[in-house]
């Protein structure tokens, strides 16, 4: 338990104050979108080295990877999806070959867990991010570097409507939990 508590606090989900307790970390919207700047940048680093880098059974992966996903989205089930799309990223960041930055990037992953998830709720986000996969997948196939890095920073990135849709979910989200705290 304590060990859980130990990676929760490094992972800067949760923070501990002496003699008061332990609470989860609230995140204001102005670092949500700088959390998702950095995580787009880090995705797309990893997404070019990936498309300079990857070896074939890499690639076989992440190919499987991308079709689990769309097996999910085909079904309309967002929690398997979800779970897919981890592997999916998983995928890109060790073909990487760079494990600083792949570390770096499961850390943030992480730590934007909540937020990431609650982006599936958004109207249509399941089926557009499967077609972001598919662009992504094919320019790290073809070797195509820049493009890899440019979708993987769009993909992650939220920008003009869905920024709007996912702040309104992300405020959905915190209501309850205001009234409870």
């Amino acid at each position: 338990m304590r060990e859980a508590f130990q990676q929760l606090v490094a992972s800067g989900l949760v923070t501990v104050s002496p003699k008061k307790g332990t609470f989860v970390a609230k995140v204001g919207i102005d670092q949500l979108i700088e959390m998702f700047e950095v995580m787009a940048e880090l995705e797309g680093m990893c997404g070019r080295l990936a498309a300079r880098r990857i070896s074939e059974p890499e690639l076989a992966a992440l190919k499987a990877a991308h079709k689990r996903c769309e097996a999910a989205a085909l079904a309309g089930d967002t929690d398997e999806y979800y779970s897919e799309n981890e592997a999916f990223h998983d995928c890109i960041y060790t073909a990487s070959h760079n494990t600083f930055l792949a570390s770096e990037a499961r850390q943030l992953k992480q730590r934007l867990k909540p937020y990431r998830r609650l982006q599936l709720q958004v109207r249509q986000r399941m089926n557009n991010s499967l077609h972001e996969h598919q662009t992504i997948v094919d320019a790290i196939e073809q070797g195509d570097a820049a493009q890899a890095q440019q979708a993987l920073c769009d993909h992650v990135l939220i920008q003009g409507e869905r920024f709007s849709d996912f702040v309104a979910s992300v405020r959905r989200m915190e209501a309850p939990m205001e009234r409870t705290g």
